[in-house]
């Protein structure tokens, strides 16, 4: 299910629109060095990180004003990373719709140390103090060797930059392919993946971002769905079981429903 990808609509339907991401986010840094990609345009492939934060209860029953103070200094750091054209920072609930975790910080930049100093920034405030954090998925964008030949919105972008924003939802897990699976042919591969790809297809309300951790986390992928109708990815997700490309998942959970949020409103629904 990591390969699967398809243009973003709305139609026939009107959502209540969510701020999308800095002007200028995914175009190429200045001062950057660049790679290409079979010959194309230059390319310069993201870091990106899901960071899954639960807040310990002890924080919940501190007094209002100090609970605030430590809210204020973390949004602050959010706001200090976000650099239009080279960090990007978005923020999502999971009070409701996952047991272990409170939040979704999702960051999208171009540099590791980048990443490292903007997480231990978070983690340096009073806040970071009562944060546990029970998953942590670290990836790469990487251009799809099952679409390259596509022409679509989705494939324009080669991969090599992520455009997150402008969903209510995200659905977020790390995936596993089995053994078997890299032993067949490409063209085997392919054939599979066409299937694959006409479902994902036939739900462009659905918007995926499929991210690479080969060698740099546990997972092979991230998946990153997001959409405004989650009756749409609950029906998508049943009709790729279905695929005989999935007989080659090794594993693709555990599952994180996410709600967008501003920093504020999330740190606000937890307590």
């Amino acid at each position: 299910m990591a390969e699967t990808n398809a243009p973003e609509t709305t139609a026939a339907h009107t959502v209540t629109p969510v701020a999308g991401p800095p002007a200028g986010y995914g175009s190429q840094p200045s001062g950057r060095p660049q790679h290409t990609h079979g010959g194309g345009a230059p390319v310069k492939r993201q870091i990106v990180a899901f960071s899954f934060y639960r807040i310990l209860p002890e924080w919940k029953r501190l007094p209002a004003a100090e609970k605030d103070a430590h809210k204020a200094a973390f949004i602050a750091v959010i706001e200090k990373w976000q650099k239009p054209g080279e960090f990007l920072t978005m923020t999502y609930s999971t009070v409701g719709t996952r047991g272990d975790v409170d939040m979704l910080v999702w960051s999208i930049c171009y540099s590791v140390e980048e990443m490292n100093r903007m997480r231990s920034e978070l983690l340096a405030t009073p806040l970071g103090g009562y944060i546990e954090i029970p998953h942590h998925f670290l990836s790469m964008t990487k251009r799809s060797q099952y679409q390259i030949d596509r022409e679509d919105e989705s494939e324009a972008e080669s991969r090599g930059a992520i455009r997150p924003g402008g969903h209510k939802y995200i659905f977020v897990y790390p995936f596993w392919k089995t053994r078997p699976w890299y032993m067949l042919s490409m063209e085997e591969r392919r054939r599979l993946m066409d299937e694959h790809i006409r479902v994902g297809l036939a739900y462009p309300r659905v918007k995926l971002n499929t991210t690479y951790s080969f060698g740099i986390d546990d997972q092979e992928f991230v998946v990153a769905f997001e959409t405004n109708f989650p009756e749409d990815f609950v029906d998508l997700v049943q009709q790729l079981r279905e695929t005989e490309a999935s007989m080659y998942t090794l594993k693709d959970f555990p599952i994180f429903s996410c709600v967008r949020m501003t920093p504020e409103a999330m740190l606000d629904s937890i307590g």
